[in-house]
């Protein structure tokens, strides 16, 4: 996809509210924060949609919150939150700015195209697609000492990664909570960044979408009967084969499809059996001080379907431990027993470790 620049500039909105920062509470996503928050544009075709959207909302009690909506064909999440804390360094008259790389040639198909890999992610049919479900949502806090306890295996072993650890505690207690049979393959999606991946490595301030979606499967018996680093070594050698030649090969599949409906977000529904873990851990995500200090709380506006979830590190300006904050969506009918079981593992977990 090519980026025509039109001049017409980006939406930025200003807006009052009598309302005051704790009205909001967890500030767990939903439509209604979004519509509040988050500007919004009505566009027939999505080619036609401008790549950025601000709003900055003025409270009663004296705070600020600044909503963005950005194109995801323009810019992924470490790029977007480049362009946030760039302006936000302009705006206090200090610091040093790393000016983007715009060079898009660098994240381009091969011609001719060679396909290596599959990308099961991406080829799914929408043939017979139901509507999709509702689900509700709800903010988990995981503290310091919780994380820790699930990246500390129970038999002595290497520890977990920070992301293994917290994706496979969340397969396994989705997988219980939702009671499914345990027969059924459970597929756990999760977002990977190309940046690193590639040889030679893109630039860290690539301005673009570096962000691809890969998956690990198994069966669901074999997710929650098994310890918590079965789970963990599923997602693992998932990971490992992201490398150089897969991210080529799906830049060159999707190049291959390009056009194809089943591509664009939101047009597959995805199966009950599943999860979709995005990680914001080592994002910049609490960089952005406009001259106020740094934000108390930076997250998801709303979700788009149960089994989604955002992993999210706390503010340092919050009375939080270091821990992280977890955005989850899922059926309103599995939500309370999958919370229930979120923390029940931990408390076996903790008193393995005794």
């Amino acid at each position: 996809m090519y980026i025509k620049c039109t001049a017409e500039g980006a939406l930025f909105v200003v807006a009052r509210s009598d309302s005051a920062i704790d009205d909001f509470g967890d500030f767990a996503p939903s439509d209604r924060l979004r519509r509040l928050l988050v500007p919004s544009i009505d566009s027939a075709e999505e080619a036609d949609a401008p790549l950025v959207l601000f709003q900055i909302t003025f409270f009663s009690c004296g705070g600020v919150c600044l909503g963005a909506a950005v194109h995801q064909s323009a810019a992924d999440g470490l790029a977007a939150l480049h362009f946030i804390n760039s302006w936000a360094i302009i705006t206090r008259g200090e610091g040093v700015l790393t000016a983007p790389i715009l060079d898009r040639t660098l994240l381009r198909a091969r011609s001719p195209l060679v396909v290596t890999s599959e990308h099961i992610e991406y080829s799914q049919s929408l043939a017979g697609s139901p509507a999709r479900p509702t689900f509700t949502t709800s903010i988990i806090k995981l503290s310091k000492k919780q994380l820790s306890l699930l990246k500390t295996p129970s038999q002595g072993e290497k520890p977990l990664s920070t992301f293994k650890a917290i994706a496979a505690h969340i397969w396994r207690c989705a997988c219980k909570a939702r009671g499914l049979d345990l027969s059924r393959p459970t597929r756990f999606y999760f977002t990977a960044d190309a940046r690193t991946r590639l040889h030679p490595s893109l630039p860290a301030n690539f301005l673009g979408n570096a962000i691809f979606l890969a998956s690990a499967i198994s069966s669901v018996g074999e997710v929650v009967s098994g310890p918590i680093e079965l789970a963990a070594g599923k997602i693992d050698a998932a990971t490992a084969r992201l490398d150089d030649g897969y991210v080529r090969s799906l830049v060159d599949y999707l190049d291959q499809r390009v056009g194809e409906v089943g591509l664009r977000r939101g047009s597959w529904v995805m199966a009950e059996t599943d999860m979709w873990l995005i990680s914001w851990q080592g994002l910049p995500i609490h960089e952005a001080d406009f001259g106020w200090g740094k934000p108390v709380y930076m997250g998801r506006a709303s979700l788009h379907f149960a089994g989604q979830v955002y992993v999210m590190p706390r503010s340092p300006v919050e009375e939080g431990d270091g821990g992280l904050l977890l955005a989850v969506a899922m059926e309103p009918e599995n939500m309370q027993r999958f919370k229930e079981v979120f923390d029940e593992e931990l408390r076996r977990i903790a008193s393995a470790h005794l």
